[in-house]
């Protein structure tokens, strides 16, 4: 009986390091609401000057780093501010940043993260932008770029920097 059991575990065992290591080369994109893990594209290592090239692209996936070593990649909007890309987390239902959101937790914990905008990913670091003229200068040019997005207003909007 034991040996059933070892021979299971050992079974279970490769059975979650397989999908793990086929994850982490195929990746797993978020899709709308639904987070995801592992993000794959063409990685761009030189430095970025200007991200008006994301004005193309309506929404960007983010990748995170959890506390537990798997990644965690979610959808948000973009905005370019004076040739710098900020990210959105809005809290339509209100609550305390980050607390409300694993993926903004993951940020205030480790900055580090992988941004895949079209076919493309960039290593990146994000902060949270608090600087109240700032806020409002980059919440206008998201309005402007999502004209159908009904935000909850600035004060319910985070804004994150990149390269920040």
């Amino acid at each position: 009986m034991k040996k059933i059991a070892k021979m299971a575990g050992m079974a279970l065992l490769l059975i979650v390091g397989v999908t793990l290591v086929s994850l982490r080369l195929l990746g797993y994109e978020p899709s709308d609401q639904r987070p995801g893990l592992w993000l794959t594209g063409d990685r761009v290592t030189e430095p970025v000057t200007d991200w008006s090239f994301t004005e193309d692209h309506q929404e960007i996936f983010v990748q995170t780093r959890t506390p537990y070593l798997i990644p965690h990649s979610v959808t948000t909007y973009c905005a370019v501010y004076e040739g710098d890309l900020y990210l959105f987390s809005a809290y339509y239902q209100g609550g305390v940043f980050p607390d409300e959101r694993g993926w903004n937790r993951n940020v205030m914990r480790d900055p580090r993260v992988r941004l895949k905008i079209g076919d493309r990913v960039f290593d990146q670091t994000l902060s949270h932008v608090t600087d109240a003229e700032t806020r409002e200068a980059v919440h206008a040019s998201a309005v402007a770029k999502y004209q159908q997005w009904s935000s909850p207003g600035l004060e319910n909007v985070h804004i994150l920097l990149v390269g920040g």
